[in-house]
Protein backbone atom coordinates (compact mmCIF):
# COMPACT_ATOMS: atom_id res chain seq x y z
CA UNK A 1 0.00 0.00 0.00
CA UNK A 2 1.36 3.82 -1.34
CA UNK A 3 0.24 6.36 1.39
CA UNK A 4 0.79 10.25 -0.12
CA UNK A 5 -0.51 13.90 -0.47
CA UNK A 6 -3.22 13.83 -2.60
CA UNK A 7 -3.29 15.35 -6.13
CA UNK A 8 -5.88 16.39 -8.21
CA UNK A 9 -6.32 13.52 -10.26
CA UNK A 10 -8.03 11.65 -6.70
CA UNK A 11 -10.74 14.00 -6.54
CA UNK A 12 -13.21 11.32 -7.57
CA UNK A 13 -11.85 8.80 -5.40
CA UNK A 14 -11.74 11.06 -2.30
CA UNK A 15 -15.40 12.24 -3.21
CA UNK A 16 -16.68 8.51 -3.37
CA UNK A 17 -15.44 8.03 0.29
CA UNK A 18 -17.05 11.54 1.39
CA UNK A 19 -20.15 10.48 0.04
CA UNK A 20 -19.72 7.50 2.11
CA UNK A 21 -18.82 9.11 5.29
CA UNK A 22 -21.50 11.22 4.99
CA UNK A 23 -24.05 8.19 5.00
CA UNK A 24 -22.83 7.29 8.14
CA UNK A 25 -23.38 10.32 9.65
CA UNK A 26 -26.53 10.86 8.43
CA UNK A 27 -27.79 7.10 9.06
CA UNK A 28 -26.47 8.19 12.95
CA UNK A 29 -27.71 11.83 13.11
CA UNK A 30 -30.70 12.31 10.08
CA UNK A 31 -31.84 15.38 12.13
CA UNK A 32 -28.76 17.01 12.14
CA UNK A 33 -26.62 15.66 8.13
CA UNK A 34 -28.46 15.51 5.06
CA UNK A 35 -28.54 12.51 3.17
CA UNK A 36 -26.89 11.68 -0.67
CA UNK A 37 -24.38 14.83 -0.38
CA UNK A 38 -20.93 15.56 0.61
CA UNK A 39 -18.84 17.90 3.02
CA UNK A 40 -17.12 20.30 0.26
CA UNK A 41 -17.81 21.18 -3.52
CA UNK A 42 -15.09 20.17 -6.12
CA UNK A 43 -13.51 23.34 -5.90
CA UNK A 44 -13.17 23.30 -2.31
CA UNK A 45 -11.88 20.45 -2.19
CA UNK A 46 -9.06 21.26 -5.02
CA UNK A 47 -8.43 24.48 -2.82
CA UNK A 48 -7.76 21.85 -0.09
CA UNK A 49 -5.80 19.45 -2.00
CA UNK A 50 -3.60 22.20 -2.57
CA UNK A 51 -3.18 23.66 0.32
CA UNK A 52 -0.39 23.00 2.46
CA UNK A 53 -1.74 23.68 5.78
CA UNK A 54 -4.51 21.12 4.56
CA UNK A 55 -2.69 18.40 3.96
CA UNK A 56 -4.83 15.32 2.58
CA UNK A 57 -2.97 11.52 2.76
CA UNK A 58 -4.71 9.32 0.04
CA UNK A 59 -4.01 5.40 0.30
CA UNK A 60 -3.81 3.29 -2.70
CA UNK A 61 -2.59 0.08 -4.00
CA UNK A 62 -2.61 0.37 -7.76
CA UNK A 63 -0.98 2.82 -10.67
CA UNK A 64 -4.72 3.69 -11.47
CA UNK A 65 -4.51 5.22 -7.63
CA UNK A 66 -7.67 3.67 -6.70
CA UNK A 67 -8.67 5.09 -3.27
CA UNK A 68 -9.03 2.75 -0.43
CA UNK A 69 -8.92 5.68 2.57
CA UNK A 70 -7.66 9.54 3.27
CA UNK A 71 -7.19 11.38 6.50
CA UNK A 72 -7.90 15.10 5.74
CA UNK A 73 -5.61 17.08 8.44
CA UNK A 74 -5.28 20.97 9.40
CA UNK A 75 -2.59 22.54 11.05
CA UNK A 76 -3.55 24.25 14.39
CA UNK A 77 -2.07 26.81 16.75
CA UNK A 78 -2.79 28.99 19.20
CA UNK A 79 -0.58 31.94 18.64
CA UNK A 80 -1.24 35.30 21.28
CA UNK A 81 -4.22 32.93 23.36
CA UNK A 82 -4.33 34.36 26.44
CA UNK A 83 -5.53 30.80 28.09
CA UNK A 84 -3.65 28.36 25.60
CA UNK A 85 -0.13 27.07 25.20
CA UNK A 86 1.74 28.15 21.94
CA UNK A 87 1.74 24.37 20.69
CA UNK A 88 1.41 22.86 16.75
CA UNK A 89 -1.58 20.36 16.41
CA UNK A 90 -2.34 18.47 13.66
CA UNK A 91 -6.00 17.68 13.65
CA UNK A 92 -7.39 15.10 11.64
CA UNK A 93 -10.52 16.32 9.97
CA UNK A 94 -11.78 13.32 8.57
CA UNK A 95 -10.26 9.49 8.55
CA UNK A 96 -12.48 7.37 6.02
CA UNK A 97 -11.68 3.92 4.70
CA UNK A 98 -13.68 2.46 1.55
CA UNK A 99 -16.20 0.66 3.31
CA UNK A 100 -14.86 -2.70 0.98
CA UNK A 101 -11.49 -2.10 2.22
CA UNK A 102 -12.16 -2.20 6.13
CA UNK A 103 -10.55 -4.71 8.60
CA UNK A 104 -7.62 -4.88 6.08
CA UNK A 105 -5.18 -2.26 8.42
CA UNK A 106 -5.76 0.80 5.62
CA UNK A 107 -6.79 2.72 8.37
CA UNK A 108 -4.10 2.05 11.05
CA UNK A 109 -1.99 2.49 8.41
CA UNK A 110 -2.99 6.14 7.46
CA UNK A 111 -3.42 6.88 11.23
CA UNK A 112 0.24 5.62 11.79
CA UNK A 113 1.60 8.00 8.80
CA UNK A 114 -0.45 10.57 9.96
CA UNK A 115 1.38 10.68 13.11
CA UNK A 116 4.33 10.36 11.77
CA UNK A 117 4.14 13.23 9.60
CA UNK A 118 2.74 15.24 12.70
CA UNK A 119 6.15 14.24 14.34
CA UNK A 120 8.09 15.43 11.29
CA UNK A 121 6.68 18.79 11.15
CA UNK A 122 6.88 19.28 14.99
CA UNK A 123 3.50 18.90 16.14
CA UNK A 124 3.04 18.49 19.63
CA UNK A 125 -0.14 16.54 19.17
CA UNK A 126 -2.27 14.87 17.09
CA UNK A 127 -6.27 15.60 18.01
CA UNK A 128 -9.78 14.66 16.30
CA UNK A 129 -13.09 14.74 16.78
CA UNK A 130 -15.32 11.07 16.62
CA UNK A 131 -19.45 11.58 16.45
CA UNK A 132 -21.11 9.69 18.85
CA UNK A 133 -23.21 8.20 16.73
CA UNK A 134 -20.37 6.39 15.09
CA UNK A 135 -19.51 3.93 18.09
CA UNK A 136 -16.73 1.97 15.54
CA UNK A 137 -14.75 4.67 14.53
CA UNK A 138 -14.51 5.68 18.45
CA UNK A 139 -13.33 1.95 19.02
CA UNK A 140 -11.03 2.24 16.23
CA UNK A 141 -9.55 6.02 17.50
CA UNK A 142 -9.18 4.21 20.90
CA UNK A 143 -7.05 0.85 20.03
CA UNK A 144 -5.19 3.57 18.12
CA UNK A 145 -4.38 4.90 21.01
CA UNK A 146 -6.32 7.96 21.41
CA UNK A 147 -7.87 9.34 24.36
CA UNK A 148 -10.70 11.69 24.96
CA UNK A 149 -9.44 15.30 25.63
CA UNK A 150 -12.55 17.02 25.50
CA UNK A 151 -16.27 16.09 24.94
CA UNK A 152 -19.25 18.18 23.54
CA UNK A 153 -22.32 17.57 24.85
CA UNK A 154 -26.02 18.76 23.66
CA UNK A 155 -29.45 18.87 25.13
CA UNK A 156 -32.28 18.85 22.07
CA UNK A 157 -34.81 21.33 22.52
Amino acid sequence: MIIERAKNTDLKGINDLLFQVLEVHHKGRPDLFKGNCKKYTDEQLLTIINDDNTPIFVAFEDEKRTILGYAFCIFETHEKSNILTDIKTLYIDDLCVDENERGKHVGKQLYEYVLDFAKKSGCYNVTLNVWSCNPSAQKFYEKMGLEPYKIGMEKIL
